[in-house]
């Protein structure tokens, strides 16, 4: 192909772009919306570390949090500030990591994969990661006893094999004979995602410990309790690490978001860039499930909703995304803490609930912004 057919296909598909995007009027500027999605997690940090079982005025929480990050001011309540330290900053903290993440992996994966319902567990990742889950607390593997200690392994990081182990297979499938293709990976992730099921259930069904039954029942509906300072410098670094590396394939992404016949006509090749994006999203994916359990619908929902207000353009879709995919899980999980008095709803029940009927608007109304409304 010359380079003025090059330079031609490379226009059409920048106005088919345009044109998926509905129109220009009704969208809003992408870096308008960054920076008024910083500002909002700015403040939904200070708001949200100040809710909970014990209340903490706002005011409070501003100045501990200013204590901490510049050393000015006073301290605050001895109470307020071991609460705030220990416990809910680096849950809050967690939580915008997590949600970022997701939204990310999900838009990823939407793209990549041409399909609009593709989220990060599409692949088998949190079957995978819930099998693993469970053989390390039925079989004591996850423990901290002997068996635990012996393999100087836990539950975070069974959990992490079986979600990179279901993505592996399902890879391995998809690309077997010829090309790999969207279909096959869709198809392959749904007999594994049914394979992988099948088989925690066979372990919890033969398990003796009833104990270890509530464990694998909560640990599947995810949970940000356990977060800690220790949990955050690795999942933060692994995301901020992918968030980078999908910024710079922007135009890639568009390309595979358009077809792969349009993605060869601009000089990629989307079998290649399909295996590259996919494995990375699970990597995300598993460190994800594996430190806080399988949320559901934050990688579904957020793309859409930001894909319907700014449109499929990646350059700006990627960040808006992982900012509004954070805001959503802190107040996700701040309604989690706070829907049940004296007690702590699992968070992935708040997302699904939270999901799942916005999601049914936006099908209903055709707001989804993906491929042909």
């Amino acid at each position: 192909m010359s380079s003025r057919d090059m330079l031609a296909s490379e226009r059409e598909a920048r106005r088919a772009t345009r044109a998926g995007r509905g129109g220009r009027a009704r969208r809003v500027a992408p870096p308008v919306l960054v920076a008024v999605l910083l500002l909002l997690l700015a403040g939904s940090v200070v708001v949200s570390v100040s809710i909970g079982q014990v209340d903490v005025p706002v005011r409070e929480s501003s100045r501990i949090l200013l204590h901490e990050l510049t050393g000015t001011g006073g301290p605050g309540d001895p109470v307020f500030v071991d609460v705030i330290r220990s416990i809910r900053l680096p849950r809050v903290l967690l939580a915008a990591v997590v949600g970022a993440g997701l939204a990310l992996c999900g838009t990823v994966m939407q793209s990549t994969l041409q399909n609009p319902l593709a989220d990060p567990f599409v692949l088998g990742i949190s079957s995978g990661a819930s099998l693993g889950a469970a053989f390390a607390i039925l079989t004591g593997f996850g423990a901290a006893g002997a068996v635990g200690a012996a393999a100087g392994l836990g539950v975070p990081f069974w959990a992490f094999a079986g979600a990179l182990a279901a993505a592996a297979l399902v890879l391995g499938v998809g690309s077997a004979g010829s090309r790999t293709s969207p279909v096959k990976l869709i198809l392959a992730g749904t007999a594994v995602n049914a394979l992988c099921g099948a088989a925690s259930s066979a372990l919890v069904y033969f398990a003796g410990s009833a104990e270890g039954v509530r464990s694998v029942t909560f640990w599947t509906m995810g949970s940000l309790a356990s977060a800690e300072w220790a949990t955050l410098p690795a999942v933060s670094i692994v995301v901020l690490i992918a968030t980078v590396f999908f910024l710079f394939r922007s135009r890639i992404l568009n390309a595979l978001l358009m077809g792969d016949e349009a993605a060869v006509t601009l000089g990629i090749d989307p079998g290649l860039h399909r295996r590259i994006h996919l494995v990375l999203a699970a990597v995300v994916t598993g460190m994800l499930v594996a430190t806080c359990g399988i949320i559901g619908f934050v990688g579904l929902i957020v793309p859409h909703v930001v894909r319907s207000v700014i449109g499929p353009d990646h350059r700006g879709l990627l960040p808006v995304a992982v900012l509004s995919g954070a805001l959503f899980l802190i107040w996700a999980d701040v309604a989690a803490r706070v829907a049940v008095p004296n007690a702590e709803l699992p968070i992935g029940i708040v997302t699904s609930v939270l999901g799942a009927p916005l999601f049914l608007h936006m099908l209903i109304r055709k707001e989804y912004g993906f491929g042909d409304n």
